[in-house]
């Protein structure tokens, strides 16, 4: 593991923000005279661990451990960036479905009840908005101007602060994306802003636009893909988010954009990923070494401990019945049964193609496939994808929290983009190389070529379902469902889906989350999505 992962954690204790930044949360920071203040750019190093500081936002919650969190008014559990994301994207979906009802927030999300009062949808508006407020503030203190008045001569230090600003502004985008498809709009700030202003709303056509222009500004002077250290943007990672936004743009913005995606998907292919040969290697406690992975959420079992998204499937996969927990590198009953699958994503593994696919890591035992009391955790098939035990068979240190990183983004999902675009007609893809693409997973998957398709079997309705397979509980789901169609409404109905044992349509407006109740009053620019 490098260096780099490390940091995180010294710089978590001083991630706290002015809270005039993110007024439009209505959540008090704390220690507002500490991070980035001029006393902490005092030593040369300071600066490198300040970037560390702005990652660290992604993976951790607080200075004092897991069940800290370094904004008032949000809870650690309910508030971590990724297991946010992961709720709010596979949660709400035919992918999974939580045991534990009485956790505030969960019930509504996973059965598409939510309110404009849910914690969880707080808690992504939250640390999103408060990741922009991070970037910002790191932006203002690293510009030309503040190293001069500090005396900074250094040339190579000038260099890499440059860099780091670069990789700063990626993640701002990375934020204002998340944003922009799940809340379709924000807040908007940047570093040229007055500190204390209520920002103004920006819609998705408008969070579209920044961050698009953003990302191809700062592209140029990115590092080429692979060259960073582990855990860093790159080239690589701003192609991806350009290349999600472009797949998604009908959605988004109503245009047809997915000749650029492809653009995207062909910049990435060619940037040096190679697919692990192993499909689960993925998702082990040592995947930072895997060849496919272009960004992922950092997890460190002793080093940078969160109830983050890997910790939370690691020991929710953990069955109420088989107690395998020590073959996932957790306590062998880890969380009691904490997460099941929902009939509807089982059934897209059924048939003899999938006999041997490593993708299945379903195991059913003697449970029934449905689900008809959520409390009740020997219903439903569970699940072994994640994994706190590395590839060579070593368990993490810590059996709760896990060494593994989340794979927000990797090489697998782009050969699937660029499949999708080939077969809604993008000009500048062709349906045998797609055919190529979709094949290179399925024969790493059965580690042999006999669950491989043609170009016949390459359909919408196909690739939808593939997506599933190759990168299910990976934050996608919902965006996907989304896009063909088959989230809101009543044209894909699944297990619990709007309150219903058997699954009902859902109000179209559901295909945006809201804004949270508090950050409407707390900034009068902000109005609510239609609906709530």
């Amino acid at each position: 593991m490098i260096q780099f992962k490390s940091k995180l954690i010294a710089l978590v204790g001083v991630i706290v923000l002015n809270y005039s930044c993110t007024n439009d949360l209505d959540v008090t920071p704390k220690d507002d005279d500490i991070f980035l203040s001029e006393n902490f750019f005092n030593n040369p190093n300071s600066y490198k661990q300040g970037l560390a500081g702005v990652y660290g936002n992604l993976s951790l919650t607080g200075i004092t451990g897991a069940g800290s969190s370094n904004i008032q008014g949000l809870d650690p559990g309910t508030s971590q960036y990724g297991r946010c994301l992961w709720y709010l994207q596979n949660l709400s979906t035919d992918e999974v479905i939580w045991s534990y009802e009485n956790d505030p927030g969960v019930a509504e999300i996973q059965r598409n009840t939510w309110t404009s009062n849910n914690p969880i949808i707080l808690g992504m508006f939250a640390r999103g908005m408060a990741q922009v407020a991070f970037c910002n503030e790191y932006l203002r203190q690293t510009t030309s101007e503040k190293l001069n008045e500090r005396g900074v001569t250094d040339a190579q230090l000038i260099t890499n602060i440059a860099d780091y600003r670069n990789e700063v502004r990626a993640l701002r985008a990375l934020a204002y994306y998340h944003l922009m498809d799940m809340f379709g709009k924000a807040a908007f700030y940047t570093e040229n802003d007055p500190i204390g202003i209520a920002g103004p709303e920006y819609n998705r056509a408008q969070l579209f636009t920044f961050i698009e222009s953003e990302l191809n500004a700062i592209l140029p002077n990115l590092k080429a893909p692979r060259t960073n250290e582990y855990g860093r943007v790159d080239k690589a990672f701003a192609w991806m988010i350009l290349g999600k936004m472009y797949l998604n743009a009908e959605v988004y913005i109503g245009q047809n954009k997915y000749n650029d995606c492809v653009n995207m998907c062909n910049n990435i292919i060619s940037g040096g990923y190679i697919l692990e040969n192993n499909y689960l290697d993925n998702f082990k406690a040592d995947n930072h070494t895997s060849t496919e992975m272009i960004f992922t959420l950092q997890s460190d079992g002793n080093v940078t401990q969160n109830y983050g998204p890997t910790t939370v499937m690691v020991n929710g996969q953990v069955g109420s019945i088989e107690q395998n927990g020590v073959s996932l590198g957790v306590g062998s009953g880890g969380w009691g049964g904490a997460l099941r699958l929902r009939k509807q994503f089982v059934e897209k593994f059924q048939g003899a193609s999938f006999s041997s696919d490593e993708r299945k890591t379903i195991i059913s035992g003697t449970r029934p496939i449905e689900i008809n009391s959520i409390a009740t955790q020997n219903q439903g098939f569970i699940l072994a994808k994640y994994s706190n035990v590395s590839s060579t068979g070593i368990a993490g240190p810590n059996q709760t929290f896990v060494d593994t990183d989340f794979p927000l983004f990797r090489l697998a999902d782009v050969y699937l983009m660029y499949a999708e675009c080939a077969i809604r007609g993008a000009g500048n893809a062709s349906i045998s190389q797609a055919v190529t693409y979709v094949n290179y997973l399925r024969e790493r998957a059965n580690n042999n070529s006999s669950a491989n398709i043609n170009s016949g079997d390459l359909t919408l309705d196909f690739i939808l379902d593939e997506r599933l397979r190759e990168l299910h509980w990976e934050g996608h789901r919902r965006q996907d469902l989304v896009r063909f169609g088959k989230y809101a409404g009543a044209n894909y109905n699944w297990t619990w889906k709007g309150n219903s044992q058997s699954g009902v349509g859902i109000p179209t407006y559901k295909n945006l989350y809201p804004i949270p109740a508090i950050s409407l009053s707390s900034n009068p620019n902000l109005t609510q999505n239609i609906g709530y």
